[in-house]
Order: C-alpha cells, then structure tokens, then sequence
C-alpha cells in the first residue's frame, strides 16, 4: 500500500502550484496596497493593525475568486494569513520609509511563500502519514 502525507490532492502538481502562486499573489497585492494607504508618516504599530484588518478582508475576496480555481478551504486561510502578514510587513516598512512597488511586491510574496510552507508543515504534521487511494 502507498502512503502520503497529507491529502492526495495537495500532491497533484496544479494544486502545489495553484498554492504557491495563488498565496504569493494575495501577499504582494496586499503588500502593493499598503502603498495607496499608508505613508512615512504612520505610526507603525498604527499602520501594522490597519493593514492587517484592510488585507485579511480584501484577501477573503480574493480566496473566493482563487478557490473555484484551487479549492476554497485549501485557499482561504493560506490566502488570508498571507495577504494579512504581507499587508502588515509592507505597512510596516512603509511607516519607516517610502518603498517601491517592486520592493513590496517581493516583500508580500516572500510573506505568502512563507506562510504557505508553514501551513504545508502544519497540516502534515496534524493529518501525518495516509494510505493513498487510487
């Protein structure tokens, strides 16, 4: 018998690809947005909590267009946590000093690799060793 970690469907090559790219996009496009709203002159703990709560519900909307494509609950909390931190990191630089559009994109995405790797660990870690079916 064949075993995996996880769930079957986290190893179809769409799917891995599908949550590394949707997470990395919902990242830098909340890490672009903190552009159009904070500036060198927030109070970073300030612009931190506004970001997070404009990024986790922007990143909802966003989860629910990526989900028809990947699967909504495979997307939603990955997204949300990846939007919210990229949010945050960028809301966080940008109340020290101006950044660029490249250098918070990096940023965003760099948070939604990270968060996803971390959710792939978690996830394996809780279901831990499955027969495969099929």
């Amino acid at each position: 018998m064949r075993h995996s970690i996880g769930s079957p469907m986290d190893h179809r090559v769409y799917f891995i690809i599908g949550d590394l790219v949707a997470n990395m996009l919902v990242g830098a496009l909340m890490a672009v947005a903190a552009l159009l709203f904070i500036g060198p002159g927030w109070n970073m703990v300030v612009a931190m909590v506004a970001m997070m709560a404009l990024a986790m519900l922007l990143s909802l909307f966003l989860s629910l267009a990526l989900g028809i494509l990947f699967g909504s609950m495979e997307v939603m909390v990955p997204a949300m946590l990846s939007g919210m931190f990229g949010g945050m990191f960028a809301a966080m630089r940008l109340a020290m000093a101006e950044a660029s559009f490249a250098q918070l994109a990096g940023l965003g995405g760099g948070a939604g690799l990270v968060v996803i790797c971390i959710v792939w660990a978690v996830n394996a870690r809780i279901r831990g060793v499955q027969p495969l079916e099929g």
